[in-house]
């Protein structure tokens, strides 16, 4: 198996592999894998509105990005759905962007 391990001050916190893998994990835990895709895929259409809340308020992706205390690359990321931001991230977004319960939203 070919598995990438990322740390986080010398700890072990993401393990990163091969989609066809993972799908193989999946199905030896009993999970079907188009339920993995279906609820990733759920996220999408409220990141898919970033860009344009974003725009509505008259920020730059820097500016949002540096508000939220993340990286301008991880929010591009974020932006074109390359990345997947965490819950805190999140409610951090939807805090600037003053949107109420915008991280919840399917």
């Amino acid at each position: 198996m070919n598995v990438q391990v990322i740390e986080r001050d010398g700890e072990p916190e993401y393990a990163v592999l091969p989609w066809a893998q993972y799908q193989a994990l999946l199905q030896a835990a009993g999970q079907a894998p188009d339920t993995a895709v279906a609820s990733a895929q759920s996220d999408t259409p409220a990141l898919s509105q970033l860009t344009r809340l974003r725009e509505a308020k008259g920020l730059s992706a820097e500016q949002l990005a540096r508000q939220v205390g993340i990286s301008p690359h991880y929010m591009a990321m974020i932006e074109s759905g390359e990345r997947l931001p965490d819950a805190a991230i999140q409610r951090a977004l939807a805090w600037h962007l003053g949107v109420a319960g915008w991280e919840s939203q399917p």
